[in-house]
């Protein structure tokens, strides 16, 4: 997957969703944010990452710090803003190359691991500024199953989602994902893992790819996203409630 590309595209999308909307606009799935706030979130965020990687940081750099922070006040300057901050965070991977290391929120990576986090962050992102305009939502399906494999990696790295001894099973219901639609995540002696698999879990989630990653992000609950769940349900309701905003 070009996650390059990816991320130009989602950066640009959420801009052109936001640009004639009113900015006071609640933002629901954020909490008290409204989509000036949101705006300002996103774009700030891709600046805040290329600061991280351009001064080869191995420690967390507090976002009032972020040069180049705080999007212009007219529209049309804002979206600039907003995809050249995107641009910038590319050339800037680029730029730095593979071979050094810096901070990321699950310990020490190469830089272009952020341009991942990144596209996913832009597309949930999006997706929390379509719900608030109550417009529709869409992901490639196998965009959308990597930002469920990438939110999974987040997610066990930084918790415990899964009581010891249960298991979680997800299963995207899109044509052509392959091994890379089902997801295996178990919690046994050896510690919390998952992997891409097919198996019986005490919990199984089903649905289309886009619809897990709103619901695994908590964008939507499983009966907004028509997911089907089998087995016992009280163990995605453990994971959604252990798992990070």
């Amino acid at each position: 997957m070009d996650f390059r590309a990816a991320l130009l595209e989602q950066t640009k999308s959420f801009g052109e969703l936001i640009r004639d909307a009113d900015p006071s606009t609640p933002v629901p799935t954020c909490g008290e944010w409204t989509l000036k706030q949101l705006f300002r979130h996103v774009g700030r965020g891709n600046r805040w990452c290329t600061q991280i990687i351009a001064d080869r940081r191995t420690e967390p750099l507090d976002p009032r710090e972020v040069r180049d922070g705080k999007p212009p006040e007219d529209i049309d300057e804002a979206i600039d803003w907003l995809n050249d901050g995107a641009q910038a965070l590319i050339d800037t991977v680029e730029r730095i190359g593979p071979h050094v290391k810096v901070w990321t929120f699950v310990g020490p990576h190469i830089p272009g691991w952020w341009i991942r986090r990144r596209v996913h962050e832009q597309a949930v992102h999006r997706a929390d500024a379509a719900l608030a305009l109550g417009k529709e939502f869409s992901l490639p399906a196998d965009l959308a199953a990597d930002g469920v494999s990438e939110w999974i990696d987040l997610a066990t790295a930084q918790h415990a989602p899964l009581e010891r001894g249960r298991t979680l099973h997800l299963h995207a219901t899109d044509a052509g994902l392959g091994p890379t639609g089902e997801w295996m995540i178990v919690h046994d002696e050896d510690g919390l893992s998952w992997s891409y698999a097919h198996g019986k879990g005490d919990a199984a989630v089903r649905g289309s790819a886009v619809d897990l990653l709103l619901a695994i992000t908590r964008r939507r609950t499983a009966d907004e996203a028509s997911l089907e769940i089998l087995g016992d349900a009280s163990v995605w309701d453990g994971w959604l409630e252990r798992t990070p905003f």
